[in-house]
């Protein structure tokens, strides 16, 4: 199956900032076009213009939106589908909702990729207003089959569609940490927002460093929480080892994985992380929180090792079983790096053109576009 021919509208974030679901836009972008297909990439945060209107909080948005708005309406009569990268809050009202009703006035077919581990409480307090639009899709696709329950659960058929790594960028073949560091790094590449919940891995830091005092904590992301977190790194007496490094582009995490003895993923709601997949693909041992749809997407003691939320006492014996046994660590790696090849391009592509040519069909559309 090809996608050759296939005229398709991308709806959807792109970087900077470096995110999941920009990262995967862009991504998918080049792999379709790859294939054969004319994607026209409507951008949801394209840059304000004029710029200085970035600074003028509550308003900002309409210069964003109007844009948009005009941008999908134009493209209608350029695409043959769209496919709307889709999230919960602000991102749904603003950008996912509006991008399915115009495909339905222009008669084009609409596929809703939501993401985000955040869907079940979203729905919980926007159900009425979610309900009529993603009504309206003639798919929904999502990235795992914890996201899978959650649609199912309020009557939507949703199709499995996993996030892609890219194994040509995220591998483990120029791994440099060492197997038995005396010094060893810890990476942990969430944003500073809450949900991410840095501040347990901070903590956790701090105990780990009792038995490793030449440990390093790489921080690799932004947002609103970083002097909070500076602050909190200064209180647990650890600010020395503990290296911000701010937002970091995607081309540029793989050194970051690769420097690494130990990935550590804090959150407190997630589906499918794309950081815990590139961490596994370039060989880092993963201790992650088992909330959301992380518990499906690795296996504890297996391909990961998975302790509660909030917890940082566990979180550090968890780094600090992977630091101190080196044939623990061994296995978790070769484990990993095994386990996501089944989302690379070739593997996920199948599912994807499938989706493409059923809501095509189901429109009367099909054509020898994905032959």
């Amino acid at each position: 199956m090809k996608a050759r021919g296939l005229r398709i509208g991308l709806v959807g974030p792109l970087p900077p900032p470096s995110g999941g679901m920009a990262n995967q836009t862009l991504q998918l972008a080049r792999l379709l076009r790859e294939d054969g297909a004319t994607v026209e990439v409507i951008q949801v945060n394209a840059p304000y213009s004029p710029r200085w209107v970035e600074r003028l909080k509550g308003i900002r948005a309409g210069f964003r939106l109007v844009p948009y708005l005009v941008r999908l309406w134009r493209s209608s009569s350029r695409v043959d589908l769209y496919h709307i990268m889709a999230n919960s809050g602000w991102s749904w009202h603003l950008f996912a909702a509006p991008a399915v009703w115009i495909a339905r006035m222009a008669g084009k077919p609409v596929i809703v990729n939501y993401r985000g581990g955040e869907a079940e409480s979203f729905f919980d307090k926007a159900f009425t207003w979610v309900k009529p639009t993603m009504d309206q899709a003639d798919a929904i696709i999502v990235p795992s089959d914890f996201l899978g329950s959650v649609f199912g659960n309020r009557g939507w058929q949703a199709r499995i569609v996993p996030n892609i790594i890219d194994m040509g960028r995220f591998s483990a073949v120029a791994r440099v940490a060492s197997t038995t560091p005396a010094a060893p790094c810890i990476l942990v590449a969430r944003n500073l927002e809450p949900i991410y919940d840095n501040a347990t891995a901070l903590r956790a830091f701090e105990i780990v460093k009792r038995s490793f005092p030449s440990a390093r904590l790489v921080i690799a992301g932004s947002g609103p929480q970083r002097h909070a977190l500076e602050t909190l790194a200064s209180e647990l007496g650890v600010e020395r080892a503990v290296i911000f490094a701010g937002r970091v582009e995607n081309e540029d995490m793989a050194k970051l994985y690769r420097e690494a003895d130990v990935a550590v993923n804090p959150s407190l709601a997630d589906n499918m992380p794309i950081s815990i997949l590139e961490a596994l693909a370039c060989g880092v041992p993963v201790v992650s929180t088992n909330v959301g749809g992380i518990p499906k997407l690795v296996e504890h003691d297996k391909t990961a090792i998975l302790v509660p939320p909030q917890c940082p006492e566990k979180m550090a014996d968890a780094i600090l079983a992977v630091l101190c046994d080196p044939a623990k660590a061994s296995r978790l790696k070769k484990a990993g790096s095994a386990s996501v090849r089944r989302y690379t391009w070739p593997k996920v592509r199948l599912r994807l053109l499938e989706v493409y040519q059923d809501v095509l069909a189901q429109r009367g559309q099909l054509v020898a576009k994905t032959k």
